[in-house]
């Protein structure tokens, strides 16, 4: 996003008819990534965007009216904007058209899109939906090809993600932005792109879940290995390393992911807590190794981050 402020609120009110699609197109080139967009209907076009941006998560609720909406080959090679977006419809319908999937939004449904490849957003009428967007290494690459342009309907876990995102929103919307909260949101984006992968390749994305969840899990304790992974999910270390290949990290790399992550958490719901015991409880060996991988996956020391850097 760029430039993009914290908080900010845009609408076609702000131009006169003429004008209004074109400077809807810039707006939600500004909001998101680089897009081309056409109006699918004739006669007036309107639409609002109210942002807002909570550490990682940036949450923007779209109000329009019938578009289409792609991101090109051409945008991708010019913008090199990495995020994964996911989009809960509210009102209306719409499709999600990628890696050769069509998801069709109805409200209360969410489905997830990558900006590192070409996609599609239709709305044949007016609509409302709530659009998250992540910074694209702070999610496992493996989850996100196996999620893209897949529904996941909002009931049961699925409801339980999409309330927690259209709640945390309209707090923030209004000047509540629960700052206990939005540590979770990252880790419930990565929960819902394992339910839309989940169905859609039960074998090997299954498998993939499996490893992810087996590193989650076992980041808090220091020391964990390749055979400890490898035993937890019932495999070799040999199908390990190919799940791990095509994530395109090490087991390194993920536990120190998943433990900066967590140390995040820590850190800005517990701002007494002393570094060291955050060190511990997130399984790092200690506050240095904290301090150094912490630095390595937010360009932070973990007081920075704490004091809202």
């Amino acid at each position: 996003m760029g430039a993009t402020p914290a908080a900010a609120e845009w609408s076609t009110d702000a131009v006169d008819q003429d004008h209004a699609f074109d400077y809807w197109r810039d707006l939600i080139c500004d909001a998101f990534v680089q897009l081309s967009a056409r109006p699918v209907l004739p006669g007036p076009f309107a639409g609002s965007i109210t942002h807002r941006a909570l550490d990682e998560v940036e949450l923007s609720t779209v109000t329009a009216d019938a578009q289409r909406v792609d991101r090109t080959r051409s945008l991708i090679a010019r913008s090199h904007e990495d995020y994964v977006l996911a989009s809960i419809q509210l009102e209306g319908f719409g499709e999600i058209r990628q890696d050769g999937r069509v998801a069709g939004l109805r409200a209360g449904s969410m489905a997830f899109y990558d900006s590192t490849r070409p996609y599609t957003l239709v709305f044949g009428d007016h609509f409302r939906q709530l659009v998250i967007q992540v910074p694209r290494s702070a999610v496992p690459a493996a989850r996100v090809r196996d999620a893209t342009a897949v529904a996941v309907e909002g009931v049961g876990p699925g409801r339980l993600v999409t309330d927690f995102f259209v709640g945390l929103a309209r707090e923030a919307a209004v000047g509540r932005p629960a700052p206990g909260l939005a540590p979770h949101a990252v880790g419930l984006f990565e929960y819902a792109l394992g339910l839309a992968g989940a169905s859609d390749e039960p074998g090997e994305a299954a498998v993939r879940q499996a490893v992810l969840d087996a590193i989650a899990r076992a980041a808090g304790e220091p020391g964990v290995s390749a055979e400890d992974i490898a035993a937890t999910c019932h495999i070799s270390r040999r199908t390990l390393f190919r799940v791990l290949s095509a994530d395109g990290r090490s087991l390194r790399e993920l536990l120190r992911h998943e433990r900066v992550r967590r140390a995040k958490g820590v850190l800005r719901a517990e701002p007494r807590l002393p570094v060291a015991a955050v060190a511990v409880r997130c399984g790092f060996a200690g506050e240095a190794q904290l301090h150094r991988a912490f630095r390595e996956v937010t360009g932070l020391s973990p007081g920075e981050f704490r004091a809202g850097g």
